[in-house]
């Protein structure tokens, strides 16, 4: 059994909980007065003016013009209270989103907004250490290209694709990548002298949309990410849900199919991996378009040169080939009861889907739903929400970057 500590804190702690407190709550409501700040706080007065002053001595926050922050009838007698807002880009942090055979870097303000971007591919065949000199000569660029300094860079965080242990900054096993025990915090760290944090991409897309997307202000949550693989970043109050050995939220390993199922990269049969990620709706269109060759698939996938192939199988199916649609709508009931079990263990508000699943969101949303409704226990598949990705394809690089904004600015520690 682990031990339970229990831990004191100091002043300085105290004060630097209270400054999170205020950035965070100007990073949700925008504009707000001190008399405002100090109520959502429950902080004096005193204390609100003296953070806010350091604050905006810093260059972190700035007070607007006399505005009206609440209707006259709420306000006391006098001249109209000033607000403070931060300054999005008083500082700025670093995100890298590293796939299967591709990373993105990005450079993004307070708000996680993007300020400029690379996109670089790679070979899952080169070694692991090459990829990340590639990655630090891309930090190198994109900070010197935006002309920011460095002492307004927050840090650097990094979302991985496979087994990453947040409290070691390992990437423990990566499968698609062949990567195995490699440090990635210590190697990027190292190189560009700057804060790194590093965390699994699936929980940094999570963490992405908590503070800064769809999922605000929710306390439950589930972003579900298809793409090689099927993975979950589950949130609970703000924080990842790791489980005991950092492993919670592999998703793409829960067995469907127990008897006949098609083997899987982890040893056993029948994931939900081998069911519904892209390689098998690709090898699925293949089948389809070998035995249709004058199919509307097949046509599709032989013409459309200018979309990815995944791209022309989604276009294939909306423009009304059958069996492409049918296949989706099987992958979908598959996918959507994998969240069924999700709901009946975790009992989330809100299941975000991101990769695959967002970029063919008109074909996986409505079946997905249907079958959580019709199968999750008492009827919790009607309470939960099952929406898109508020981010997009830019998932990955703005969860990256939100690991560095909560973790060095937001709530850092």
């Amino acid at each position: 059994m682990t031990e339970k500590k229990f831990q004191g804190t100091n002043i300085n702690n105290v004060k630097l909980h209270n400054q999170q407190v205020v950035l965070l709550s100007l990073l949700y409501e925008g504009s707000l007065s001190r008399v405002q700040l100090a109520k959502k706080a429950d902080l004096s007065n005193t204390t609100i003016t003296n953070l806010v002053g350091e604050l905006i001595q810093e260059g972190i926050l700035s007070e607007d013009a006399e505005i009206e922050l609440e209707p006259k009838s709420l306000r006391p007698v006098g001249r109209p209270r000033t607000g403070v807002h931060l300054v999005p880009d008083s500082r700025y942090a670093v995100g890298v989103h590293i796939g299967v055979g591709l990373f993105r870097v990005a450079l993004t303000n307070l708000y996680d907004e993007i300020i400029t971007n690379q996109i670089h591919e790679f070979d899952i065949n080169e070694p692991a250490e090459k990829v990340l000199a590639q990655i630090v000569e891309s930090i190198e660029v994109i900070i010197s290209e935006s002309g920011v300094g460095r002492d307004k860079i927050l840090g650097v965080g990094v979302g991985a694709s496979g087994l990453v242990d947040a409290r070691s900054k390992i990437n423990i096993l990566a499968p698609n990548l062949n990567w195995h025990n490699v440090p990635l915090q210590e190697s990027i760290q190292n190189a560009v002298n700057l804060p790194v944090v590093v965390d699994n991409n699936v929980h940094a897309m999570a963490i992405g949309e908590t503070y800064f997307g769809a999922a605000r202000g929710v306390d439950s949550m589930a972003f579900v990410y298809g793409r090689t693989g099927v993975g979950a970043g589950l949130i609970f109050r703000g924080q990842v849900f790791r489980g005991s050995t950092t492993g919670a939220g592999e998703i793409g390993h829960m067995i469907l199919l127990m008897r006949g199922g098609e083997p899987c990269r982890c040893g056993n049969s029948g994931c939900l991996e081998t069911l519904v990620s892209e390689p098998i709706i690709l090898r699925q269109a293949e089948n389809i378009a070998r035995r249709n060759p004058k199919g509307l698939l097949a046509k599709t996938i032989n013409e459309r040169q200018d979309l990815t192939l995944l791209d022309r199988i989604f276009t294939a199916a909306r423009n009304g080939d059958k069996e492409a649609h049918q296949m989706i709508d099987e992958r979908a009931y598959y996918l959507g009861l994998a969240l069924s079990n999700l709901v009946n263990l975790f009992n989330p508000e809100l299941i975000l889907l991101g990769g695959i699943f967002a970029q063919g969101k008109d074909l996986f949303l409505e079946p997905v739903i249907r079958t959580v409704r019709e199968t999750a226990f008492g009827g919790l598949g009607e309470k939960v929400r099952v929406e898109p990705t508020s981010f997009g394809w830019r998932a990955g690089v703005l969860g990256a970057a939100a690991l560095a904004l909560v973790y060095f600015f937001y709530q850092q520690e």
